[in-house]
């Protein structure tokens, strides 16, 4: 994954992009490094789908295939079901594309993306098609 330069920040974090032919990973970070949030987009193409962490909201899908609503789930939030997410895949994909990754963003995400194999029965998808933000498009 190779960095793409230029970014914008917003006014309290940090912005990166890294890309490769399978992956856009959006990484913010506080000024003292910490990532405070990303998405790690996949399958670029019409199925694009991203996993997301927020420090503050923790895990959520975009763009996953997903249950019906549970009652009292927020609105629009839905269970994590079927093979949309194979996080062994991903896990695997992202750690032999991570190789050129500044090593506190590759441990992070590491980090990040071994947790989110233990919760992925719980996580909410937001949305059934992930949207990129006006910056985040090539």
């Amino acid at each position: 994954m190779h960095e793409i330069l230029g970014l914008a920040d917003e006014a309290d974090a940090h912005r990166r992009w890294f890309h490769d032919d399978y992956f856009d990973l959006f990484v913010w970070q506080a000024e003292g490094g910490e990532i405070v949030q990303f998405q790690l987009c996949y399958g670029i193409d019409s199925s694009e789908l991203a996993l997301v962490w927020h420090k503050d909201g923790g895990f959520f899908l975009d763009g996953a295939e997903t249950a019906q609503s549970d009652r009292g789930q927020r609105q629009g939030a839905k269970r994590v079901e079927g093979p949309a997410f194979d996080v062994d895949s991903v896990e695997e994909r992202f750690e032999a594309a991570a190789g050129a990754l500044p090593e506190d963003v590759r441990h992070a995400l590491s980090v990040r993306i071994h947790e989110f194999s233990d919760k992925k029965p719980a996580t909410l998808a937001r949305r059934k098609r992930f949207r990129r933000a006006s910056w985040q498009r090539a």
